[in-house]
């Protein structure tokens, strides 16, 4: 579980976030949505410590995360995994070596352990034999599913994923989708997706977390979603499904 206590951020006269309070549940699929510019972003990089809050405490299942030395941070960053928005693969390594990355970072793993850690996502994640190809051979989908191996090769308590269906074509983004709560619910983990795709939010959200101008809005969980009485909520969902049905 993470908790947020009263988070604020600002940049010189730019409020961005204004004393947020959430809770991100652990075994759970947590959401955060909102418009570009509600604060999602910046949200998420105070939490896994890429920003510093003006503000408040990040906790950790009940370590204060805001308050640790740098040492002691590294050890709560090797807990967390990341899925970038554009798969963020090194285009000069194979699959293999891309997933071994944050083994050789962190772990003390021995080559065999490694590879075998590495075989072991790959198949979690339905690339094998992928090993010796080249991000730039590979479809959008199949990156992505690269970034999730890579993403859980430390055996991660907590997994953040930006905008993980981003230029996916919609049988593509199901697939990612279900991977995402499948992992979840396997490893247990406390994963939170930062996403504008409705489809997505709908299908595979535990919890939501709706971002406004810096403010939790509304939290709750999926079937609650389209019966919310917040009209800035549902102004948002409705104009989201709205553009989504247009495309083309």
């Amino acid at each position: 579980m993470i908790e947020l206590r009263t988070i604020s951020k600002s940049f010189g006269d730019q409020n961005v976030l204004n004393r947020v309070n959430t809770t991100f549940q652990q075994g759970k699929v947590n959401f955060v949505i909102g418009r570009s510019g509600s604060g999602k972003s910046v949200m998420t990089k105070c939490t896994v410590g890429l920003l510093e809050p003006d503000e408040g405490q990040v906790i950790y299942d009940g370590r204060n995360f805001t308050e640790m030395s740098l040492k002691e941070r590294k050890e709560i960053r090797k807990e967390i995994g990341m899925l970038f928005q554009g798969s963020a693969l090194f285009d000069s390594m194979n699959v293999e070596e891309n997933v071994m990355f944050p083994l050789k970072m962190f772990s003390q793993m021995s080559k065999a352990e490694m590879r075998e850690r590495v075989e072991h996502c790959l198949h979690r994640v339905e690339l094998n034999g992928s090993n010796n190809k080249v991000p730039s051979e590979l479809s959008g989908g199949m990156q992505k599913r690269v970034g999730i191996a890579r993403a859980i090769a430390m055996n991660p308590r907590y997994l953040f994923c930006d905008e993980p269906n981003s230029g996916l074509d919609p049988q593509t983004a199901i697939v990612i989708d279900n991977l995402i709560v499948d992992i979840t619910k396997e490893y247990n983990m406390t994963t939170v997706v930062i996403s504008h795709d409705m489809n997505s939010v709908i299908e595979a959200s535990d919890t939501i977390h709706f971002l406004h101008q810096g403010e939790v809005a509304w939290a709750g969980d999926n079937s609650e979603i389209m019966t919310a009485s917040s009209q800035t909520l549902n102004d948002f969902v409705y104009a989201s499904k709205l553009m989504q049905r247009m495309r083309p």
